[in-house]
């Protein structure tokens, strides 16, 4: 019998500031799928000139981001004075343990044209055990990752081992994060699945089971040991696979996740306050929703 999925997540469409995203997670139904607790899917989108991306400083705890882009750039720039410039196919690891402030902008060389945005950002909860860990910031350059290409298909993987192929980026608990290009019509056979599974299709279509899955829908599973999924992949698609061993419950308020809801008053009281550390060369930073005090 095929495995059925458990849910099929419709990305929502949310304004992040004059720059629009597709939220994937959180889901009402579905708040995590292995230690994914957050996925936006970025555009894809053409910024005209003058237009940027702009995200002030803003602050996280207890938790581990991604940056993954499949066009465009973007500055990092972390109050342990990291700054990196992050490029199609690289990977961005911010780790915040107890605490970290970054911002995200459009590299100055890149206002007065038009460019391609496009890509993906995800959070990953950190295990109980690692969420008081130090802050930390790693760079992955595209070279770095293993990739299969073939036949007109492209198998990344990002975080963890799928495909056979392992990611130096360094993860917390079990992980799975990869992506899959193909340039004509492909079946793909997936196999050593981890407990918990989502497929979201980027753009194409994907088939499981004769039903068709659109760009912007996120097939999640909860497979069994010895489960094998066959998908078939339109031209052109891409789709990016993200799962794992599940973490626990988290409680997510604004930026801040955690299985502790006092570590979320904390981190609070402690922005509010002035107390998490600076982003050197930011003036600018976001402050808490007006109803932060709010329990």
């Amino acid at each position: 019998m095929s495995l059925a999925p458990s849910f099929v997540i419709q990305a929502r469409p949310k304004d992040l500031g004059g720059f629009s995203v597709s939220r994937i997670l959180p889901y009402k139904k579905r708040r995590m799928v292995g230690p994914f607790i957050f996925a936006d899917h970025l555009g894809p989108t053409v910024m005209e000139p003058q237009a940027r991306v702009d995200v002030r400083p803003h602050p996280h705890i207890h938790l581990a981001t991604v940056t993954y882009l499949f066009e465009g750039e973007m500055d990092h720039r972390d109050s342990l004075g990291s700054v990196q410039t992050i490029t199609p196919g690289a990977i961005n690891l911010m780790t915040a343990g107890t605490g970290i402030a970054h911002s995200e902008r459009t590299p100055a060389h890149l206002t007065d044209q038009s460019f391609a945005m496009h890509g993906m950002q995800i959070w990953i909860a950190l295990p109980k055990t690692k969420e008081n860990i130090a802050p930390a910031f790693d760079h992955y350059p595209a070279a770095d990752l293993p990739v299969q290409e073939e036949n007109g298909v492209r198998r990344s993987t990002l975080m963890g081992t799928f495909w056979g192929m392992t990611s130096p980026v360094k993860t917390y608990s079990k992980t799975v994060y990869a992506s899959l290009e193909v340039e004509e019509l492909h079946t793909e056979h997936l196999t050593d699945l981890p407990a918990e599974l989502g497929i979201y299709v980027v753009s194409g279509a994907v088939i499981y089971n004769d039903v068709e899955y659109a760009a912007q829908q996120m097939l999640v599973f909860d497979p069994q040991p010895d489960d094998e999924l066959t998908l078939h992949l339109s031209p052109g698609a891409k789709v990016m696979f993200l799962g794992g061993n599940t973490v626990g419950r988290r409680h997510i308020w604004w930026n801040f996740v955690s299985s502790d809801k006092a570590a979320i008053e904390q981190a609070k009281a402690d922005w509010h306050a002035g107390r998490f550390a600076k982003v050197p060369g930011e003036e600018e930073f976001i402050p808490l929703p007006e109803d932060w005090q709010a329990v």
